[in-house]
Order: C-alpha cells, then sequence, then structure tokens
C-alpha cells in the first residue's frame, strides 16, 4: 500500500511540475501587440458600383448618352449606349493625375487587315504614355504593340482577348511620374493593367514616354494632364467609361521620443 501510496504522489508532482512548465513556456511565448503609433485618418466610404459600374466617387467619362466631357467627342458615333471611334481621337476636358482608370471596348467583329492593322486603338495618359488597345485574339504582331502592351515598353503578361466584336475590359491604374525644380525624374510612371480581369501588367515602370518613332525618354511635365483615346482608322467600340482620381492616404507620425540626460 505504501509503494502504490508513493507512486500515485510521484504521479500527481510530475504532472504538477509538467503544467507548471507549459505555463510558464505558455506566459513566456504570449505575443505582445505591436503598436507603430501612427495615427490614420479614416478611410472614406466608397460604394462599388454594379457590373463594373462606376463607384461613388469616380468621375463618369461616358454613361452612354454622349461624350460632353471629351474634346473631339463630337466626331464619335453614339447609338445604343456605344460610341464608335471615327475621324479623330478624343481627349478629357478635365486634367488627371495618379488614377484608377476603367473602360470597355469592342473590337470590330468583321475581321479586316491583320496586325496593327486590326482594331487598333490606345488609352494615353497625359498625351504621352499608351496603353494599347488591338484585336489580338488569334492575330500576331510584334509583342509590345499586342493588346495590352506598354508600347514599344513592355508587352503584356499574358494574351487575356476576347473574340472579335466580344466586349472586353480595361481597369488601369495609373501613377504619374515625378520631377524635382531641374526636371530630372524622381520617380517613374508606374501602370497596372487588368484586361477582362486578368492582370496584363504588373506595377510596370516606364522608361519615358511611349512613342512610335523614336526612343522613350521623359520630358518633364505637370502633375496633371488630358487623357487620350487614339482614333486609329479603326472603328473601336467604347461604353462606361469612368475615371477615381488616387490620393494616398497620409497618418501622423508620433513624435521622437526624447533621451533621458
Amino acid at each position: 500500500m505504501k509503494s502504490l501510496r508513493t507512486w500515485i504522489l510521484c504521479a500527481v508532482a510530475s504532472a504538477v511540475s509538467v503544467t507548471a512548465v507549459l505555463l510558464l513556456r505558455d506566459r513566456a511565448d504570449a505575443q505582445v501587440e505591436y503598436k507603430s503609433g501612427i495615427v490614420w485618418p479614416e478611410p472614406e466610404v466608397v460604394t462599388p458600383g454594379k457590373d463594373n459600374g462606376p463607384p461613388s466617387d469616380a468621375v463618369v467619362l461616358f454613361d452612354g448618352t454622349n461624350l460632353s466631357k471629351w474634346n473631339g467627342g463630337d466626331k464619335w458615333i453614339i447609338a445604343d449606349g456605344v460610341a464608335t471611334a471615327a475621324k479623330s481621337g478624343i481627349t478629357t476636358k478635365d486634367s488627371f493625375g495618379d488614377c484608377q482608370f476603367h473602360l470597355e471596348f469592342a473590337s470590330p467583329a468583321e475581321v479586316k487587315g491583320n496586325g496593327q492593322g486590326r482594331g487598333n486603338s490606345g488609352v494615353y495618359f497625359m498625351g504621352k504614355y499608351e496603353v494599347q488597345i488591338l484585336d489580338s485574339f488569334e492575330s500576331k504582331t510584334y509583342f509590345d504593340g499586342q493588346c495590352a502592351s506598354i508600347y514599344k515598353q513592355h508587352p503584356p503578361l499574358v494574351n487575356a482577348c476576347r473574340k472579335p466584336g466580344e466586349w472586353q475590359s480595361y481597369d488601369i491604374i495609373f501613377e504619374a511620374p515625378r520631377f524635382d525644380a531641374e526636371k530630372k525624374v524622381t520617380r517613374p510612371c508606374i501602370i497596372t493593367v487588368l484586361q477582362n480581369g486578368i492582370v496584363v501588367q504588373n506595377h510596370f515602370e516606364l522608361i519615358g514616354g511611349t512613342y512610335y518613332d523614336r526612343p522613350a525618354a521623359y520630358a518633364a511635365h505637370g502633375p496633371r494632364a488630358p487623357i487620350n483615346i487614339q482614333f486609329h482608322g479603326d472603328p473601336v467600340k467604347f461604353r462606361n467609361i469612368w475615371i477615381r482620381e488616387l490620393k494616398e492616404i497620409v497618418g501622423k507620425k508620433p513624435e521622437p521620443k526624447e533621451e533621458k540626460k
């Protein structure tokens, strides 16, 4: 009996010791929340649009009725909520900097020509930085000139084109370049593109303006400028064009603590 009692006492003591060790270990491993000390303003509430429609803070550039917010818009053909490119390009009357730009487009259903001659257009930010629009469905051209390329600088990561005549979408995140007082680039232009919901340009840093007849290069300009949609001779159709201006949210950093003397 004494041996059994001794064994039980030893077992209990051992269990208590193990429990104590586990408690001490858990207490030592307990995480302490890190706090940056930065005081952030509350993010603005934005109501998402329905079916790729404009969010509540967007500027609608084409809602299917008119192109009154564009210079040259009177030259395009508007019918059934769609604007068809004709005669010349169009340019926004307002200027924009960093932005989220949405538009939907459809190349002609009847295929004519090949390569750069099929459904050619483009979106020019600040009149200098082009995201190419082209019918690249089962159609070959130079890769840094196909649909969703940063023209003459970077091909799309993948070819996400739909068939000719089918509606496609671009969601473009544009970050304007920055220049210092001496007109030198302090931050390049950066473009991200989603075509039909697929990332085709991922935070690409441009080496300058996009040109057909000369190398890319920067020329200093202001933080805001109009956006142009090109007419390249093809009756490309457009609908549901809207833009959101992007502003960085800024927090207040804590004051540095003075060292005790």
